[in-house]
């Protein structure tokens, strides 16, 4: 069972008005996990809010202010129960996935659309994809390990705590990244060889063997798998995600998948605080 505390602050240099803002912080349903006490506190207090399922299945709150305030402060506590999970333990069917580049049916084809939405790769991106594709013989299980051990590989790991991702030229010629901008990157070289893929926000522990574990929020990848379903990937640490990578929201377009999202009204500055903290409880 993890215990998850997450605090989030905005703190503003003048009273501002809130415009209604939505909250991703439940974590998603999976094969591996149940939900056992969640709750989440909001300061000041929404004079309304909704609790929605939304169009690409994310738990999300709806909720509206009144008055002016220069704080938001988010206090979210979730106990989530996991259970092992082998995220390689499936077949590719039918067999034309087996190897890279592949076509969805028409059905399929037009329920991922979002996720195969890509623009024009620089050469030198594609010659790193037709490297790695050669380097695996189009196998597509091999290829998606091998592209994601590249990316953790070839590239430098930042921190950066707010921001949208960056332009994936950028990120792909500087040769590092947040987790954000490498994901973003690894998306959209999928998509250009004709696979599935969406950005996912959440939570990711890690355990260590000086009994500090490693926790963050943070971002990854999914795959679309016929015969598997949605996969993740890890870039930024190598990894295929398993039971220790909780997702919170999954979309197309990663602006849909911020903790919190919405707008004010007033001029003012703001500073932002994130205090997070995950364990592990008996």
């Amino acid at each position: 069972k993890f215990k998850i505390a997450h605090t989030t602050e905005y703190k503003y240099s003048n009273n501002v008005f809130f415009e209604p803002h939505y909250f991703r912080f439940k974590p998603k349903q999976t094969v591996f996990s149940s939900i056992i006490d969640y709750d989440i506190q909001v300061e000041p207090e929404p004079i309304g809010f909704t609790e929605q399922i939304d169009i690409e299945n994310n738990h999300i709150r709806l909720s509206w202010f009144q008055d002016t305030h220069d704080e938001m402060k988010i206090t979210v506590n979730t106990i989530l129960e996991v259970s092992e999970y082998n995220p390689l333990n499936f077949i590719l069917h039918p067999k034309e996935f087996l190897q890279i580049p592949f076509t969805y049916d028409d059905n399929t084809q037009l329920l991922l659309e979002p996720a195969l939405k890509t623009e024009a790769l620089p050469d030198n991106m594609v010659k790193y994809l037709e490297a790695i594709l050669q380097k695996t013989s189009n196998q597509s299980i091999n290829f998606l390990i091998e592209l994601n051990a590249s990316i953790y590989n070839d590239f430098t790991a930042e921190f950066r705590e707010t921001g949208e991702p960056l332009e994936i030229n950028f990120t792909f010629d500087e040769k590092r990244g947040s987790c954000r901008d490498l994901s973003w990157m690894h998306i959209h070289m999928l998509r250009h060889l004709g696979v599935a893929a969406r950005f996912v926000s959440g939570y990711l522990y890690l355990e260590s063997d000086d009994d500090n574990p490693i926790f963050e929020l943070h971002a990854w990848v999914e795959v679309y798998l016929p015969g598997a379903g949605w996969i993740g990937f890890d870039p930024t640490h190598g990894l295929v995600t398993s039971c220790y990578h909780i997702p919170l929201a999954s979309s197309s377009f990663y602006e849909n998948t911020m903790p919190v999202s919405g707008s004010i009204r007033g001029d003012a500055t703001s500073i932002l605080i994130n205090d997070l903290d995950i364990s592990i409880i008996t």
